[in-house]
């Protein structure tokens, strides 16, 4: 009997799908649960980093982030940001992979060579890019040859913004294109041989048959790049430092600067949340559309 039961439990279908769950779900729990819920505590807490040096504060933290226009600077900042990046970032790759899925010289060539800044470090694509937009950088010196007055890019409040969402719209080009190249490749050829037939241009080609079949790929581009932009560090610490007068600064360098420069780790956990709870958001309603069209 007992036998029997032991070998009833070893051909359980659930058991040896949480054997083989485990390790995942273990470095899960440690890496990514403890961590949010550590967060969560920190954010009530004021003090020291450290458990035993922190004490108890309540909602004061969230109080704090209500009542300080930084933080509602800061805010505005990464949701302009973040809005400017996502749009041009899905718009460009859609253009970019249509071109790129057609038989056309140097193809490969030019696949690679738009992938490329997907592979590069941030922080070098980021130290390029305050070269080029130096006082007598590059491109200062590009307008001087078209009689164009020369720009303080980094030193400018309109201009620094637009600095950094160009450095960030090249940086996701290349992924976004082999994301929507590969959704491109899902769709049947035989709906556009019918389309053709029926006498549809190219444009009506586009937007009845390739933009509905990469919806899901779409949606899946615009949650990712959403995270990769929201997640914005390097960016800022590498080329504006959040200037000039704070109009770069972005939450994620915000924590930053609170929590490894005023040492304010319960008031950085306090913004940390605030940002992941937007981020579940966003990613929640993208999901819910995602389903809705499914």
């Amino acid at each position: 009997m007992q036998k029997k039961y032991a070998k009833s439990w070893l051909d359980n279908d659930s058991f040896a799908a949480w054997t083989f769950l485990s390790p995942a779900l273990i470095l899960l729990g440690l890496f990514v649960i403890w961590p949010i819920a550590y967060l969560c505590y920190l954010s009530f807490t004021a003090g020291s980093f450290t458990s035993t040096g922190a004490y108890w504060v309540g909602f004061k933290n969230y109080w704090r982030l209500i009542f300080n226009p930084d933080f509602w600077q800061v805010l505005g900042n990464t949701v302009y940001f973040t809005v400017a990046t996502v749009i041009p970032s899905l718009i460009i790759p859609i253009a970019l992979a249509v071109l790129l899925n057609r038989s056309i010289v140097l193809r490969g060539f030019l696949r690679s060579a738009y992938f490329l800044p997907s592979i590069t470090s941030l922080v070098a694509a980021g130290l390029g890019f305050r070269w080029l937009f130096q006082a007598s950088g590059p491109v200062n010196a590009f307008l001087g040859l078209l009689n164009i007055p020369s720009i303080s890019w980094l030193g400018d409040t309109f201009w620094a913004m637009p600095v950094l969402i160009v450095l960030s719209v090249w940086k996701q080009l290349g992924f976004n294109m082999v994301v929507f190249l590969a959704g491109l490749q899902a769709i049947p050829p035989s709906r556009y041989e019918a389309a053709e037939l029926d006498g549809a241009n190219g444009w009506q080609q586009f937007w009845h048959i390739t933009l509905p079949g990469l919806r899901p790929t779409l949606i899946f581009a615009t949650i990712t790049t959403a995270i990769f932009t929201l997640r914005s560090f390097e960016q800022v610490y590498v080329v504006t430092g959040g200037g000039p007068l704070n109009t770069t600064n972005l939450l994620v360098y915000y924590i930053y600067q609170e929590a490894f420069g005023q040492f304010d780790f319960g008031y950085a956990a306090a913004a940390a949340t605030v940002l992941l709870a937007f981020t579940l958001v966003l990613v929640y309603l993208q999901l819910q559309s995602w389903g809705e069209e499914s």
